[in-house]
Formats: structure tokens, C-alpha cells, sequence
């Protein structure tokens, strides 16, 4: 086990700040709290499980494997505390106050793409519910026991991936389409695993240069895995509804709608979208909802 303490300039809410690297309550490889979070992860160094622990001021955080050392200097940026929001001045009365109340809501980077991006992928189209049952039974058939004391598990390794045939993959509800994908995905992890150390427009053009992958996959991995404040997931099934409804009372938006929107605040964009979802802004839920389908009909 390896041990780091990090100093706090300001407050950190873990809860908020690492919410969106948690994939539902039973998420097999994190847990996460409002002041503690483990997590397992995959290093160039090897496997390795990280845990953030809140004391006071300081961040003290511990690591096991022999990804450990590798997780350690990762943990500032994965908890947000290089979050540069130097330029981040909310007019708007309603993300002003957002922002007073989740003071310890911050943007982090795990440098984890495919970590990010094989989650993103099983959960396009598709409800929550159904993307979980993917993501959950990959792991359970094709990953392993992470290190430490917390009964983890680890995503599969790329070429575990890349060598699943698709029809292995139907009894978790994912059909052919995505199954080929996550495979051609992990097939070429070592080009997605190089944006990390791109300009976020170069990042953004070879993620998206593989078709299957949209904007919208391509703004999910760029939040996460490369702490992109701007990051807006254009083609998300509730996010127009709710940013409309937060700035204009409108229970219905588009894309068009809601870009124009947030406009205003780029190039903290994917910031306001984080304090409007943690706030609990959102309408009444009157309107239709995505169904479950079955994969034989897709």
C-alpha cells in the first residue's frame, strides 16, 4: 500500500465532484461518498485501486497494486483540486446560487479513457437500467478481483475486450451494434488512450473520427477522463429538457435550444450542466420516457 496526503485551497465535496464516474449504486468497480471514494482502476504501470479519504483540509489518499504509485500521482487531478475556474463568472442568478450552495462540486480527470468510453458506449441509446446491466455483467464475466480490502472489480483489460464475440455479450442486453463497437473500441485502446495528452479539440476529432462515436460519447469521455468544463453532451435524451427548463421554465428543448442557452458561459459549459444536474433542477416528469427494448428488435 502506497500513502499520499494532499492540502485543500478550497472546499471538496467527493460525492459531487466524482459522481459522474459512478455508473449506478451497485457500480462494481467504485463506492462513493460525500467525504470517501474508492476506486478501481487499470495504470500503464498495471492494476491498481485508489482510495480518497476527506480529513479537515487534507486529502489523504491510499493505493494498492502495482498501479499504485501511478494512482497516487493521478488522485490530484482525479479529485478536481487543479480545477482552474479562474474564469468562471455565473451572471445568472440561479448558477450563481448553484455554485455558492455546491461550493465542493469540482471538474476532474481520471486519464482513464476507456475507462469512460466503454461505459459511454453501452449507454448510448438505451435506458439507464439496460446500460447497467451491460457494463455490471461485462465485468462480472470478463474482469477480475481488483487489489485491496474492498472486493473491486476491474474492467476488463482492452484485448479481453477486443476477443468477445458479439453473441456473448446478448444475455447482458447488448445487442450486435454496440457489441461491435466496444470491441473495435478496445481493439485501437492505444490511439484513444493517447488523446489525454492532446489539445481538446484534437482530443474531441479522434474520438469522434470512429463512427459510433458522436458527440455525445465523445463529450461523456471528455468530462471524465480529460476534465473538460466545457464538455456539453449534444444528443442526450433529458439534458435539452433540462437546461430549458432551468433558464426559461420551458419543459421541452432541443439541442438547438440548448446550446444557444449556454452560450453564455463557455467555456464552462459542462460546469453549469454538472451545478444545474447536482442541484436537482429539473421538471416535473409528465412526458414520455425512454422504454427498455429488447435486442432482438434492434
Amino acid at each position: 500500500m502506497a500513502v499520499r496526503t494532499l492540502r485543500l485551497d478550497r472546499p471538496l465535496d467527493l460525492e459531487l465532484t466524482l459522481g459522474p464516474h459512478l455508473r449506478g449504486r451497485h457500480d462494481p468497480m467504485m463506492r462513493l461518498g460525500r467525504r470517501r471514494m474508492v476506486r478501481a482502476t487499470r495504470t500503464p504501470d498495471g492494476p491498481a485501486t485508489i482510495d480518497l479519504q476527506l480529513d479537515g483540509d487534507r486529502l489523504v489518499v491510499e493505493a494498492w497494486g502495482p498501479g499504485a504509485r501511478r494512482a497516487l500521482d493521478a488522485a490530484a487531478g482525479l479529485a478536481g483540486l487543479d480545477d482552474d475556474r479562474s474564469a468562471f463568472r455565473p451572471a445568472h442568478p440561479l448558477v450563481a446560487e448553484l455554485d455558492r450552495r455546491l461550493v465542493g462540486l469540482r471538474i476532474g480527470r481520471s486519464g482513464a479513457v476507456l475507462e469512460a468510453l466503454i461505459p459511454a458506449i453501452l449507454e448510448q441509446k438505451v435506458t439507464g437500467t439496460e446500460a447497467r446491466r451491460g457494463y455490471r455483467g461485462l465485468i462480472a464475466q470478463w474482469g477480475e478481483p481488483a487489489p485491496g480490502p474492498f472486493g473491486l472489480r476491474l474492467l476488463p483489460p482492452p484485448e479481453t475486450i477486443a476477443a468477445i464475440p458479439y453473441f456473448e455479450l446478448h444475455p447482458f442486453g447488448v445487442e450486435r451494434r454496440r457489441a461491435d463497437l466496444l470491441r473495435t473500441v478496445a481493439a485501437r485502446a492505444g490511439r484513444f488512450d493517447e488523446i489525454v495528452g492532446l489539445p481538446l479539440g484534437d482530443a474531441y476529432r479522434r474520438l469522434t473520427a470512429l463512427p459510433g462515436l458522436g458527440p455525445w460519447t465523445a463529450a461523456e469521455v471528455a468530462l471524465r477522463a480529460l476534465g473538460d468544463a466545457d464538455a456539453v453532451s449534444v444528443g442526450d435524451y433529458h439534458l435539452p429538457g433540462l437546461v430549458s427548463f432551468a433558464f426559461t421554465g420551458e419543459r421541452r428543448g432541443t439541442d438547438e435550444r440548448m446550446l444557444e442557452l449556454l452560450e453564455p458561459f463557455r467555456p464552462h459549459r459542462g460546469r453549469v450542466i454538472r451545478l444545474l444536474e447536482a442541484g436537482g433542477v429539473r421538471p416535473a416528469a409528465h412526458g414520455p420516457r425512454m422504454a427498455p427494448r429488447s435486442i432482438a428488435a434492434i
